[in-house]
């Protein structure tokens, strides 16, 4: 074990799928020079064939994945800032989201499509704003967001060798997170979460900064309330198993995203909790998410999205 960024822990992930599988490859613009750390100088190690500069057009770049993955390669289409991804979304939900089921279960669509996303870092809307709400509601598509280095190793590895689409952005506020990552190779499945701390009073279902947020907030209410917080890791398929051991014991929930409030990842986890386990509930459900307004960018951000303080009061009012 050693300590790597997380970045560093994806672009380790990205060398050793590189190297196991000829047909992985990676396509995106500017990925050559290197736009994000994790792919700087692989075109040096791997060469312009398997690290594709394209142009500055999403569907042109997105085009060439598809088709590649329609004859057996393994791409991962770097879309740099999530928000860029909407330029593709009629290609990526119905035509890649849809390609197993149309054909019968007969031809698969291994790919991964990666990029930066998340408010905090005054960047504005399109490259700021929450893309795993959308492509949670398309089937067909996998999706899920590492929280932590080990995470990110291990889901990226899980994610490229998986036979159907899988979204996996990464949060730009975790970029130079730092964690413990196994040098051997080890991948995390898509559809288990974790629970990152034990508790009893109250269960914090977070994902990537913010499960960073609710742990902090954890630890600062030790004394005061047992905060449980699970990191679903995937929101599709999504570990209700592991939720609902959670609540049998705390009988609580808070959750927290920064997706968009209406209609996002929150409401339906929400809704399934009180259709599958209302009894067990003690107390309203309360979410913490992003109003439904757009990014506005600049000192804004980090007052709109969820922070800490938002977290902290959400969970003293479920354990009032």
């Amino acid at each position: 074990m050693r300590e790597l960024t997380l970045v560093d822990a994806i672009k380790e992930a990205f060398c050793e799928e590189l190297d196991r599988d000829e047909k992985v490859f990676i396509c995106g613009q500017d990925i050559r020079g290197g736009i994000f750390p994790y792919t700087m100088g692989l075109v040096d190690q791997y060469g312009e064939d398997r690290i594709v500069d394209t142009a500055l057009a999403e569907s042109g770049m997105f085009g060439l994945a598809m088709g590649a993955a329609m004859e057996g390669y393994r791409p991962i289409v770097d879309f740099m800032f999530g928000g860029f991804t909407y330029h593709t979304f009629s290609e990526v939900s119905v035509a890649t989201g849809q390609h197993y089921f149309l054909h019968g279960g007969q031809r698969s669509m291994p790919l991964v499509i990666t990029a930066g996303v998340g408010a905090g870092m005054r960047l504005a809307n399109d490259h700021a704003m929450a893309i795993h709400g959308t492509f949670f509601h398309q089937p067909g598509i996998k999706v899920a967001m590492p929280s932590t280095p080990y995470d990110a190793k291990g889901m990226f590895k899980a994610a490229i060798r998986d036979n159907n689409p899988v979204v996996i952005p990464w949060h730009l506020g975790l970029m130079m997170e730092r964690g413990l990552v196994p040098e051997e190779d080890y991948i995390i499945p898509l559809g288990v979460a974790d629970v990152k701390r034990e508790g009893s009073d109250v269960t914090v279902l977070a994902n990537s900064l913010q499960c960073k947020n609710s742990l902090a907030v954890a630890e600062k209410l030790e004394g005061e309330f047992s905060v449980e917080v699970v990191d679903p890791r995937s929101f599709e398929p999504f570990d209700m198993d592991t939720l609902l051991r959670s609540l049998e014991k705390t009988n609580r929930l808070v959750i927290v995203d920064e997706d968009w409030e209406k209609g996002g990842y929150a409401s339906t986890i929400a809704a399934r909790v009180v259709e599958e386990a209302f009894d067990l509930l003690d107390a309203p459900i309360k979410r913490v998410t992003f109003p439904n307004m757009p990014v506005p960018g600049g000192y804004m951000e980090p007052y709109i999205m969820p922070n800490p303080d938002k977290i902290e009061a959400a969970i003293r009012e479920v354990c009032a």
